[in-house]
């Protein structure tokens, strides 16, 4: 909070300042690329609305050496920004997607959707559902995006996601294991890069910063000003009665050593075993790193090795 600007509300720096009139101020990822042809990576990326309701798109990575009507691994990709900042226009996310697809050789979808506080939740988990509806519709070869139609190959799809994005494909395969399937689509993996968990309670090697529980307690309650608390299975998968249902059968987790949210990703995993969920799953732990480095630094040692270990997880 500041105190000396009467007009500021509440201050989440780096992320967003909220002002008494309602305004919000965005601090990152605010700058877009347009979709193109990258060069460098020889991927192809374009945009293509998914939502006419809510004029939300998708933007979607083609590599250029993929032969005619040749099937290829599909990663669904829900972007970070603690639900409140961000685009997939942004060059972070477009600049790791452009290379993750490269280096892997798969069809991507990159999900857009709402940001709180204008759009709290559930409005991101609710548009990247139906971004995963629109997805599904072409698993007959029939929907209204020819590459989905022409190139993705719906038996072997994978959710993943960084930070908030993270915790966005961890209830994607909930919801697609316990309450709706996704007509047509095989989820063969779920890779979370550093998600987005919490709860009330200090788990052992967390921080118990007062400062930092309070701001994560505080911007919990703009993303989700309905929330019970922060042991809400939107935020705290340990509290999750389905979490034994997770729709797929390989997980794939990173967190690192300076992530204030490393010991959550940890407790996840160990979580998800204890529910009786009975799948593989494998945590990559990095250290001297901090959260989301990988797409900060492209080319460091430690964000080709997490690229070159996803790719592993994908075409193993």
């Amino acid at each position: 909070m500041d105190s000396t600007n009467p007009e500021l509300a509440q201050d989440f720096s780096p992320l967003i300042k909220i002002y008494k009139d309602g305004r919000v101020e965005r601090l990152i990822s605010t700058e877009i690329v347009p979709p193109s042809f990258d060069p460098q990576t020889n991927v192809e990326c374009k945009d293509t609305l998914y939502s006419l309701e809510h004029n939300l798109s998708v933007r979607l990575y083609l590599p250029k050496n993929t032969h005619q009507n040749q099937k290829l691994p599909l990663l669904v990709y829900f972007r970070g920004g603690g639900f409140c900042v961000g685009t997939v226009f942004a060059p972070i996310n477009n600049n790791y997607l452009n290379i993750l697809v490269s280096e892997a050789n798969i069809i991507a979808v990159s999900v857009d959707y709402r940001n709180a506080p204008e759009h709290p939740l559930p409005a991101a988990f609710d548009d990247s559902w139906s971004a995963l509806k629109w997805v599904a519709s072409h698993f007959n070869q029939k929907g209204p995006e020819d590459w989905l139609n022409r190139y993705a190959d719906f038996q072997r799809v994978f959710f993943s996601g960084d930070s908030a994005g993270g915790n966005i494909a961890h209830q994607m395969a909930i919801k697609h294991g316990h309450e709706e399937k996704l007509e047509g689509l095989i989820i063969t993996g779920l890779i979370l890069c550093h998600p987005f968990f919490w709860g009330e309670k200090p788990i052992p090697g967390e921080s118990k910063e007062e400062w930092q529980r309070n701001w994560i307690e505080s911007l919990w309650k703009v993303v989700d000003p309905n929330t019970g608390g922060l042991d809400d299975p939107w935020i705290n998968p340990a509290y999750d009665p389905n979490l034994d249902r997770l729709g797929c059968n390989r997980v794939q987790v990173f967190v690192s050593e300076k992530d204030p949210l490393r010991e959550r990703g940890w407790y996840y995993c160990l979580k998800l075993r204890e529910s009786g969920w009975s799948g593989d799953m494998e945590v990559i732990d990095y250290k001297g790193e901090e959260h989301v480095f990988h797409l900060e630094n492209l080319t460091c040692e430690n964000s080709v090795s997490l690229r070159r270990k996803i790719v592993q997880f994908i075409n193993q």
